[in-house]
């Protein structure tokens, strides 16, 4: 298990280091000690736990929990105030400083026994924009209508699409002729290269003349919320695939299981 220990006083800092690092259920320890450091970090990691300061402000954290909703946060703060934006959040743990290990401890045992597990370390997020992420790392694509004809085979939650239909929902309003036929190869060809080059390939799967997503490879927000994930559902505000207008109807039935759901 990796842990991301971060804090600007340096003292707090090494006895939470320290604290992990006698766990014999933590493998590796990292620290930052400013919010640019975590995020680096954090992109770089990818720790299952975050135990970090609460002066490095809740809207970093805010952008934590939308961007890496796997990752279990503990935060650690001076004043008890804090603890109502930690509620909001939905943190995993909350310490009042000065620390104490055997709360930390604590903390650190209720995180391990509630981390939901990312399959093969591949994920997809979908609220918002959209993008693909493996070991933490944002994947770019060469070509954005790759990157798209990824979004709507996630969008089919593993369901076959055949190059036609694919070809209809991102281009509206062109015919499949010879030549968009063509162009339709480079961006599948594009699309797998990205995916080949980042070592998921195996997450896709073309067969008989369509094109899938295995579900079962990845983690999705989408996929989560769909199976009731009451901490995803909560952090959906209404975006999904933002960028894509034929993403709009399962963003209306995301909107409509939102408000079943509350």
């Amino acid at each position: 298990m990796r842990v991301l220990c971060a804090d600007a006083d340096s003292s707090v800092l090494k006895k939470t280091v320290k604290i992990c690092e006698e766990k014999p259920y933590i493998d590796e320890v990292y620290c930052a000690s400013d919010g640019k450091e975590l995020l680096a970090s954090l992109k770089k990691n990818a720790p299952e736990i975050l135990i970090a300061d609460t002066s490095f402000g809740m809207d970093l954290y805010k952008k934590i929990k939308k961007e890496h909703p796997e990752t279990a946060l503990i935060l650690l703060a001076e004043d008890a105030k804090d603890a109502l934006g930690a509620l909001y959040i939905h943190v995993s743990g909350f310490i009042l400083k000065p620390l104490e290990k055997r709360r930390l401890v604590a903390e650190l045992e209720y995180a391990t026994t509630h981390l939901k597990p990312v399959e093969d370390h591949i994920r997809f997020r979908t609220f918002g924009n959209f993008d693909l992420f493996v070991d933490g790392e944002l994947i770019v694509f060469a070509r954005s209508r790759a990157k798209e004809l990824l979004a709507y085979l996630v969008d089919r939650q593993g369901a076959g699409v055949t190059r036609s239909e694919a070809f209809s929902a991102m281009w509206e309003d062109e015919e499949y002729d010879r030549r968009m036929q063509k162009q339709f190869d480079v961006v599948v060809r594009s699309m797998k290269q990205t995916l080949e080059e980042a070592g998921v390939s195996d997450v896709l799967e073309m067969k008989g003349g369509t094109l899938r997503i295995l579900p079962e490879k990845v983690s999705c927000d989408m996929y989560r919320f769909l199976e009731g994930d009451e901490e995803v559902i909560r952090s959906y505000r209404g975006e999904y695939m933002s960028a894509y207008p034929w993403a709009e109807m399962t963003e209306a039935y995301l909107d409509q299981s939102r408000i079943i759901n509350l």
